[in-house]
């Protein structure tokens, strides 16, 4: 066609006008293309299904051949995957898929009639002879600034209008009439995002291939990173989601270390988001690190922060609810659970009390190990500030962890803190006028079974948590005891003995849960009363202590070392 136009003399540079006509053309295919998918997408309100990522709609081998093979007959380079997520693709990307595969079937004819234009093979051997293939040449050298410009223009159309539909607020202002016009009811999901991010990939190897100078094609390279990074955010926004619904999965069953499945869902759930971002994260030839921008290392830092507060929330929102907002139809007990004073879930329901104890001991294996593996995740895939994140995250646990142990101790102690005086006084008693003592009172004896309770229900749900709780137990009543030692005015020597008896008798029982603030406690205690006055009285204190020691053997095999193993807190 080019040649009949240069054998009869056309006016002009038909050449050069029919470049600028398919050039213009290649750009209002290009904004058709864009009002049929936004037409189309208004035109029916669909919910699109997550892109299962491990099923065969992802990008296979085949199809990127295919797609570099367009570049010669202009083939779909799709066509090497299962049509069937198409029926669930949001418009946006169908119109992604749709638009570079046009620009990749088209450009290539465009920029071979460039390449002919420039070295005069346009024409035929008449042109040539009457020098109008010179003067062509000469026009083409003189035009290499007007076509790099259509080039520019291509390459910024696709961008801007794959922009226009992913990143609508990138665009600049008065941009969005022409680029955009997408509703955006709800942002594409990660899943999404990733397989936009590898379809554009593919268009930029494809237009590589063509030999266009790197250039021009960087617009692309910029327009993958910001894919890249927002495919990141949003997935990481939706991984907070998911660990919120966290809760609702929590069923309450213990192991035999003191666990429920929520630390191992909740891991599960991390190395799933960041195994989704692996191609994201990973850099293609040509492609800067997703990281590059202080800004971007922020949010991510920020946003997993937050992934990791979402969880902790989730843990205290569980272990506080008050009973009635639990349902407790399917709560048990692992039958592998220690369980040596008799099951405490005998009508599969919890109390607050175990609750509180059944997140302390998730907390401890959290702090212990989950969340340092998250940490070797989160580096393993290249995420800056894990340092922080870590640090962050464990002072916000400790923080509840203390919390929720405040509060169990609050449920446990003060029962038997408060029970104290009023045993010591029942019946009247008065430290001035009482008769030889005959052994340890009852008021003791409960408040000792009261504690041996207490044993029983944290070393039935986590042995590793007994020593701690206990040790807080024993000083709250330590310290109570020394209290009221220090308050009584004066003792008559059977007042101070069966004082002494009984200081002598809890602190020798609960000896193995002893920390320096205990033992303050009782060492003030007995500094309050009168010393022992002869070797009659010690006799008289060291039988009863045994008599005591005796009669409660089995009661007190808790509090004995080698039952407790001297657990390590």
């Amino acid at each position: 066609f080019y040649r009949y136009l240069s054998d009869l003399h056309a006016p002009g540079d038909p050449a050069w006008q029919c470049i600028g006509a398919q050039h213009q053309w290649i750009l209002q295919l290009m904004h058709n293309c864009k009002e049929s998918y936004v037409k189309e997408q208004k035109g029916k309100d669909i919910f699109y299904p997550m892109l299962d990522l491990d099923s065969d709609v992802r990008p296979s081998p085949i199809g990127h051949l295919s797609q570099t093979a367009s570049l010669k007959r202009g083939s779909s380079f799709q066509s090497g995957r299962d049509d069937a997520w198409r029926y669930k693709a949001p418009q946006q990307v169908l119109f992604v898929e749709k638009l570079t595969k046009l620009v990749v079937s088209q450009l290539p004819n465009f920029w071979k009639l460039w390449i002919s234009y420039v070295n005069g093979s346009l024409f035929s051997e008449t042109a040539e002879k009457s020098g109008q293939m010179e003067r062509s040449k000469k026009n083409a050298r003189q035009r290499q600034n007007d076509f790099k410009k259509m080039i520019q223009e291509v390459m910024h159309s696709l961008v801007k209008l794959i922009r226009g539909a992913l990143l609508p607020y990138s665009l600049r202002e008065g941009e969005s009439r022409q680029y955009g016009g997408w509703e955006m009811k709800s942002e594409l999901s990660g899943q999404w995002l990733t397989h936009v991010i590898q379809t554009v990939r593919l268009s930029s190897e494809s237009l590589t291939a063509l030999e266009i100078p790197n250039d021009m094609l960087q617009i692309i390279q910029d327009l993958i990173l910001d894919l890249r990074v927002r495919c990141i955010i949003v997935t990481l926004q939706h991984t907070a989601e998911d660990i919120k619904r966290l809760a609702e999965k929590e069923d309450w069953v213990v192991d035999n270390e003191g666990l429920t499945s929520l630390p191992s869902q909740f891991e599960q759930c991390i190395i799933h988001s960041l195994q989704s971002l692996k191609t994201v994260l990973d850099c293609k030839p040509g492609e800067a690190s997703v990281f590059q921008q202080q800004k971007t290392q922020e949010d991510v830092c920020q946003l997993s922060i937050g992934i990791m507060q979402v969880f902790i929330d989730c843990l205290e929102q569980l272990s506080t609810k008050p009973d009635g907002d639990i349902d407790t139809a399917h709560l048990s007990v692992d039958v592998a659970s220690p369980d040596l004073f008799g099951s405490i879930h005998e009508d599969l329901s919890l109390s607050s009390e175990q609750r509180l104890l059944i997140a302390l001991s998730n907390c401890r294996y959290l702090e212990r190990h989950t969340f340092l593996n998250i940490a070797e995740h989160f580096e393993k895939h290249g995420f800056q500030g894990v340092e922080k994140i870590t640090q962050v995250s464990m002072e916000s646990l400790k923080e509840l962890d203390q919390r929720l142990f405040e509060m169990y101790i609050e449920f446990k102690a003060d029962p038997i803190v408060g029970s104290l005086e009023p045993g010591i006084y029942a019946g009247y008693f008065d430290w001035k006028d009482c008769l030889v003592p005959a052994g340890v009172r009852n008021y003791l004896k409960e408040a000792l079974v009261n504690v041996i309770a207490v044993h029983a229900e944290v070393f039935t749900i986590s042995k590793d948590l007994v020593p701690r709780v206990m040790s807080r137990v024993v000083e709250a009543v330590s310290e109570e005891l020394s209290r009221l030692m220090q308050c009584v005015s004066s003792f008559s020597k059977n007042g101070a003995l069966q004082a002494r008896l009984e200081i002598c008798a809890l602190r020798d029982t609960v000896a193995i849960y002893l920390t320096p603030e205990s033992n303050s406690s009782f060492k003030q205690a007995l500094e309050a009363l009168p010393q022992l006055s002869s070797g009659t009285d010690k006799k008289l204190l060291e039988e009863l202590l045994n008599k005591f020691k005796s009669s409660m053997h089995l009661q007190l095999t808790c509090f004995q070392a080698s039952s407790s193993a001297m657990m390590k807190t």
